[in-house]
C-alpha cells in the first residue's frame, strides 16, 4: 500500500514541532519530510533533522530545477519541500509527515489530492502570544508579523480535514497518532484487500 502524506499546519508557537517529534518516536513507517530553508539555524536545531539550511542562491537554483513540491517565503526567509523525497518515501509505503504553513498546505493538497490536512491550534490566541514571547527568538517587528500571520492561519481552519487543539502535548501526540492510524484503515485506501472479497455475496 502506498504511503499517505500528512500535512501538518498551524501558527508558530502552537506546538507542531514537539507534537510531530512525539509521533515519530512512537509510530513506525512514518517519516518526517525535512524542508529546505534559508533562515538561520536556531539553538538546538540540527542540519538534516530539523531543516536543510542553505543560502538563497542554492535555494533559487533548486526552484529553477523544479526540485520543490512547494516553496514559500515566510518572514523574509524561504522554505521548500523536496518533491523527490516525499514521492520516494510514499512509493515505499512510508507515511510522510510534512510541517508547512497554510499556504504551502493548500498548494501541496492541490497536487496530491489524497493527502490529509491537519491543523494544530493553540487553546487561545492569548496563549499563543505568551508562547511566542517565552521563546525569545523574535525581534519586535517579526513578532508582530507572526501574530498577524497567526490570525490569518487560524481563520483557515475550516479548510482542513482535522483539528487538534493543543491543550496538552501528550494528548495532542495521541490525537495525531490516532489520525494517522485511522486514515490508514479507510476502506478507500485499502483497495488491495477489498478486491479479495468483491466476489463474495451476503448469505
Amino acid at each position: 500500500m502506498k504511503g499517505i502524506l500528512f500535512i501538518v499546519s498551524g501558527p508558530s508557537g502552537a506546538g507542531k514541532t514537539t507534537i510531530i517529534k512525539g509521533v515519530l518516536e512512537n509510530l513506525e513507517d512514518v517519516a518526517f519530510s525535512v524542508s529546505y530553508t534559508t533562515r538561520p539555524k536556531r539553538e538546538g536545531e540540527e542540519e538534516g533533522k530539523d531543516y536543510f539550511f542553505i543560502d538563497k542562491s542554492a535555494f533559487r537554483n533548486m526552484i529553477d530545477k523544479k526540485d520543490f513540491l512547494e516553496w514559500q517565503e515566510v518572514h523574509g526567509h524561504h522554505y521548500g519541500t523536496s518533491k523527490s523525497y516525499v514521492n520516494s518515501q510514499m512509493n515505499k509505503g512510508v507515511n510522510v509527515l510534512l510541517d508547512i504553513d497554510v499556504k504551502g498546505a493548500k498548494s501541496v493538497k492541490s497536487q496530491i489530492n489524497d493527502s490529509v490536512l491537519i491543523f494544530i491550534a493553540p487553546p487561545s490566541f492569548q496563549d499563543l502570544k505568551e508562547r511566542l514571547i517565552k521563546r525569545h527568538t523574535e525581534d519586535p517587528k517579526n513578532f508582530r508579523k507572526r501574530l498577524e500571520d497567526a490570525r490569518y492561519e487560524l481563520s483557515q481552519i475550516s479548510k482542513f480535514d482535522y483539528l487538534i487543539v493543543n491543550h496538552d502535548v501528550q494528548t495532542s501526540i495521541k490525537q495525531l497518532e490516532s489520525t494517522i492510524i485511522a486514515e490508514q484503515l479507510k476502506v478507500s485506501r485499502r483497495s488491495e484487500f477489498v478486491g479479495k472479497y468483491k466476489f463474495y455475496k451476503e448469505v
